[in-house]
């Protein structure tokens, strides 16, 4: 696994998309912790959105052996709907009633965060195990100005899942490598009866998806990364709009599209892959677990596959760039000690092992690597070392209220309410807003 790689190309983007502040937040170090003995009781809530199978029981265990190497701290967790997490945090940031340790998402969101004092800097108390173990750039996935303020737990690059026996019933040959090779095999998935693609646009962001990818394979890494000071100016953000309204017309989703859900249910955009209902899916790397936990028998998809988005002629994007993020927590502005040395804790090496094997999934750990046995997880990782960067998610890069617009005005293209030109514009009012 080369670490290095998408430590580097998200850290860039995330560094350049939180910069131009100073490096005095005002946000607090975290303090060093007095250790087990003699410690004061100490009871750490903690947010996260496993909220049934594997992924579940795996944070049980985590705190509770934390626990049992530190018996002063207790927990009160709470597991959110993933949906859900964004919304309820910020409420609860905003009224000061936070927990002490919750799921981060990194980017324009963080640094939000950050500025308004919310977040603690747990920059001298990530230990040397962990920096050598994950890599400093995986470490700077959460870094603002210089500082860290969080610790992924998964590295989650994006692509498309599909189904190897759907293909083969349809005819498909290989996975598509072009835009025109997608389309074709679109229209043998329609032809052997099942839906092409599933697409969970109740939910927003799966739809945006598109267009982000869309917008890798159009616009050049320079003009991405000037998207940070909220530049849209390039031709090729209304060109990406342009080319997912094109691939929109053949109908190539599932029908009801806008109002299925991605991830909850069997009825889900996942669900339909997990049942053989559809036959691809865009979707982060988080996906081959939360399909196996809609499978009849809650095991992985044994024919589940995954190839990188397509390339498109003429674009100015490379080709072989790649669009995802890296899942992790933060601790709260004033959160115990342990809260940071907790994150230490889960970063080892036997703790990613399990959890990449809890929510299938790539783990932060590069040591941790070596664990991953899932088929199309390891096409990730092949796709992965090949990759000339990778950008993090648009919406996530943007921060919370230039990305929910940048996701509505995709949606409302999708529905037939709004045009490219409309996509461009939201999010340049938004912008605007500050």
């Amino acid at each position: 696994m080369k670490k290095a790689l998408i430590g580097t190309a998200i850290a860039a983007l995330l560094l350049s998309a939180c910069g131009g502040g100073t490096s005095d937040t005002g946000a607090t170090t975290a303090p060093e912790s007095t250790g087990a003995a003699g410690a004061e009781p100490v009871t750490m809530s903690f947010w996260h959105n496993a909220t049934t199978g594997p992924g579940k029981a795996y944070w049980e265990e985590v705190t509770a052996a934390y626990t049992e190497e530190n018996p002063h701290v207790t927990w009160d967790i709470q597991v959110i709907q993933n949906e859900d997490m964004d919304g309820r945090l910020q409420t609860a940031l905003n009224s000061g009633d936070a927990p002490d340790l919750f799921m981060a998402r990194g980017g324009g969101k963080l640094a939000d965060m950050v500025e308004a004092q919310q977040i603690m800097d747990i920059t001298d108390v990530i230990s040397d195990e962990t920096r050598a173990a994950y890599g400093e750039g995986i470490v700077n996935t959460f870094n603002v100005d210089g500082k860290v303020y969080g610790l992924p737990t998964s590295l989650l690059p994006g692509g498309i899942y599909y189904s190897k026996d759907l293909f083969e019933a349809a005819g498909i040959e290989g996975t598509p490598t072009t835009m025109e090779e997608l389309n074709d095999a679109v229209a043998k998935l329609k032809e052997s009866g099942v839906e092409p693609i599933a697409l969970g646009g109740k939910d927003a962001w799966p739809a945006a998806h598109w267009y982000y990818f869309f917008v890798l394979r159009a616009c050049s890494q320079e003009t991405i990364e000037n998207a940070t000071s909220m530049d849209f100016s390039d031709p090729c953000w209304l060109e990406a709009g342009q080319q997912l309204k094109d691939f929109a017309d053949t109908e190539p989703f599932n029908k009801g599209f806008l109002t299925t859900a991605a991830q909850q249910g069997a009825g889900s955009s996942a669900g339909m892959l997990a049942n053989h209902q559809a036959g691809m899916e865009l979707m982060g790397a988080w996906n081959p677990g939360v399909i196996a936990s809609l499978t009849p028998d809650e095991q992985p998809l044994p024919d589940l596959g995954w190839f990188p988005f397509p390339a498109i002629e003429g674009g100015a994007g490379d080709p072989t760039a790649m669009m995802g993020g890296a899942d992790g927590y933060s601790c709260h502005v004033d959160a115990p000690a342990e809260c940071a040395d907790f994150m230490n804790f889960y970063a080892n090496k036997e703790n990613q092992e399990a959890y990449a094997e809890a929510f299938q999934t790539l783990p932060a750990n590069g040591d941790a690597a070596g664990s991953v046995e899932d088929p199309a997880l390891r096409d990730i990782l092949g796709a992965y070392s090949d990759a000339a960067y990778m950008s993090v998610w648009l919406d996530t890069m943007l921060g919370q209220n230039v990305g929910n617009a940048l996701n509505a005005g995709v949606v409302n293209m999708l529905a037939g309410q709004g045009t490219p030109e409309d996509i461009v514009s939201s999010v340049e009012s938004a912008a605007a807003k500050g």
